[in-house]
């Protein structure tokens, strides 16, 4: 197997029933692009199944698709440069995979970022964070000025997280997550912090769900 690989470290507080105790540790993740179709995926995409079975199972016709029925949606070689990049980040010490993501093409200046995860029992460690940095650099590198993804209305710790890491949602704000179903954010890559430049990236009503019927305009004015 193949695969292109570099290592970065980075040092853990250690939290005593969550709070701080002092101690810290230093731990090395190797950060590998490989294909979505590599065995070395499964973990993430089998906890990435669960997480949108608990989390939108009673929305079953309309949640989010299932990382095998997007795997099928999309051909895998999207994932793949010059166009695409799909990245895990493995623990160097024991080889575990700990989190990971990808990007397509959206369009000439946008990258469109998918799956990203990080293990349930390591969150809140800056995993995430390192993924969406790791994204970003890549994006760029390939010629991206953009970044653009969507993610679901039940899921607030992403939106934490793309708020915090600079993301500006292109979603009216006014109307209930709940309507919305999906909810679009945008970044500048080449100038953090400006927005004019996502215009025609945003929504102009509620994206809904994939496949779902788009709600009535009565209901997104409530």
């Amino acid at each position: 197997m193949e695969f292109y690989s570099y290592f970065i470290t980075r040092r853990l507080v250690i939290h005593n029933k969550g709070r701080p105790c002092g101690r810290r540790i230093k731990v090395t993740y190797e950060v590998i692009e490989i294909a979505p179709t590599d065995p070395l995926a499964k973990p993430l995409f089998d906890e990435l199944q669960l997480e949108y079975s608990s989390r939108y199972g009673e929305f079953a016709r309309h949640r989010e698709p299932g990382t095998s029925e997007e795997l099928t949606r999309y051909p895998p070689e999207l994932f793949l440069p010059p166009d695409g990049i799909f990245l895990l980040l493995r623990r160097a010490s024991d080889g575990a995979v700990v989190g990971g993501g990808a990007f397509k093409r959206y369009d000439a200046a946008t990258a469109e970022f998918k799956r990203m995860w990080a293990r349930s029992d390591l969150r809140r460690q800056g995993v995430a964070r390192r993924i969406v940095a790791e994204l970003e650099v890549r994006a760029l590198r390939q010629g991206y000025r953009r970044a653009y993804l969507t993610t679901g209305f039940r899921q607030p710790e992403a939106v934490g997280l793309y708020l915090s890491t600079g993301f500006e949602p292109l979603y009216d704000r006014a109307i209930a997550v709940e309507i919305h179903g999906r909810l679009p954010f945008g970044k500048d890559l080449l100038e953090p912090g400006r927005t004019d430049t996502l215009a025609d990236l945003r929504a102009p009503g509620p994206l809904g769900f994939p496949g779902a019927p788009k709600p009535a305009a009565d209901v997104t004015n409530q």
